[in-house]
This record gives C-alpha cells, structure tokens and sequence, in this order.
C-alpha cells in the first residue's frame, strides 16, 4: 500500500470519507502557502494536493486562476513544490503534488519523479494527461514508487474507464461535473453514478472533487466516495483575506468545517 492508500483505508475503517485539501504554492508567497497548507493538516486534512501553477490551467475556475498567476508573478519555481511537500509530510498527511503536464515535461519525467519522491511526496494527479498518452510518466513514476493520479469525467465511456483505472494507482479522481473547478450550490447526482461505473471498472479508491464548497455538500459525496476532494472554497478563503494570518484563520474554520462533513457531523 502507498501512503495514499493507507490513509483512504484509514479513514474507510472509521467509517468515513477522507478529506482531500488542495492549494497552489506560491499564494500568497512560497512560504505562506506552506503555513497555509500545514494549517489545513492540523484542521483536520487528511491528504494535501499542492498545485504547481501553470499559465494555461485549462481546469482551473477564476479562484484558482487568480492564485496560481500571483504566485507566478512572484517566481514560484516547481522546486518550491517539493519544498511543500517536505513540509505537509513532516506535519503529518500524505501529499501529492497535482499539475498540469507541461511542468513535469520541462523539468524531466524521472527527476521530477525522483525528486518528488526525495521530498516525501506520495504521488502525482494529471488532470490533463491520459493514461494512453502517458506511458513515459507512468513508468518514471512507478520506478520512483510514487502514485499516479488520472481522471475520469462523466463523459467517460466504459472502455475510457477500464483503461484509466487499469493505469492509475492511489486513487481514481473523479470529476464531478463537465466543467472548471469552482464553488457551486449543488454537486449533482452524476457524481454518484460517476463514482459507481469507476467501481464496476475496477477501481478501489475512488475520489471526488470539483464543486465542493460546504461541509453539507462534503457529507452528501461523503456518503458514496472514498474521498472529498476541497480546492476552489480552499484558496477563496486566503484570496479574500487581506492577511496571511487571518486567510489561515478563515482557512482552519473551512477544513474544520469539510472535516465535520466528510464526517457526518453536518
């Protein structure tokens, strides 16, 4: 078992979803959004997604996209990645490293694998990378024995499904609806169904995110995934701050607040 998997089956055997927090580095500053990312352990995150912005994050909604291009005009590097990760480690949660393709391609398959693995880090979600284009990172990243994280969509046909779950391990990230992330008032039932045709592909773990922004919404997805998945009501919380100390402060109570979710508590 990874450090990914244990942690899902941790949580599985209290009975309960995990709590999947993400945050780009950089935002506000490298060193703020490790305080931030740390913060989120201690609020009760169960694993930690950090971002490495990219100047084309065609998943990404406007909260993100606001994040991830300051930490870029303030010279947020790949490297500052691991140094997040090193960080989210020794504070107690797995962390996975989530981004685009480019990044990895330019800093180079096995060092960014080898290096991520140095750091501690526990795998790697390609939101725009599919497994039957992927066979290079695939094999960087089994060789330096950290997770692969693919996506499915509801669009996913059966075969797109079998062939993603045949290649990703940790778990199968599912995305809740056709779109960007973001806030939105409803998750919708296509999760759910999402979630089950994973499982009937094979899947053990399967992890939903996008549009989850209220421990009410994180209790609903709770009741059929492995994991809640938390990025856009994350990031808002140090966007709409006008401190790095009270961003955190608003930031704990909303982890607190998905952690209650994810645990049945709303």
């Amino acid at each position: 078992m990874s450090a990914v998997t244990e942690r899902l089956a941790a949580a599985k055997a209290e009975g309960r979803s995990a709590l999947i927090g993400y945050l780009p580095i950089g935002f506000p500053t490298v060193e703020g959004s490790i305080t931030a990312m740390t913060a989120m352990v201690e609020a009760g995150a169960d694993l930690v997604e950090v971002g490495i912005p990219y100047t084309d994050p065609v998943l990404d909604g406007p909260v993100i996209q606001h994040a991830a291009e300051a930490s870029l005009a303030g010279g947020t590097r790949v490297k500052d990645a691991f140094t997040a990760v090193r960080a989210i480690t020794e504070a107690g949660a797995p962390a996975v490293v989530m981004t685009y393709y480019n990044p990895i391609l330019q800093y180079g398959l096995e060092r960014f694998a080898t290096d991520l693995a140095a750091a501690g880090g526990a795998g790697v979600i390609t939101p725009d990378l599919t497994p039957d284009v992927g066979g290079d990172w695939i094999a960087a990243a089994s060789n330096a024995g950290i997770d692969r994280i693919f996506l499915v969509a509801p669009s996913s046909t059966p075969e797109r499904l079998h062939l993603t779950v045949a290649a990703t391990t940790g778990f199968v990230y599912a995305a809740s609806l056709m779109g960007v992330t973001g806030e939105r008032s409803a998750v919708g039932e296509a999760a759910e169904r999402l979630v089950a045709r994973t499982r009937e592909a094979g899947a053990e773990y399967v992890c939903v995110g996008l549009g989850v922004s209220t421990g009410v919404q994180a209790a609903e997805v709770a009741r059929y995934a492995d994991g809640v998945i938390v990025g856009s009501a994350f990031v808002r919380t140090l966007v709409d701050s006008p401190t790095l100390e009270d961003g955190v402060i608003a930031l704990k109570a909303k982890v607190a607040e998905m952690a209650q979710g994810v645990r049945g508590q709303q």
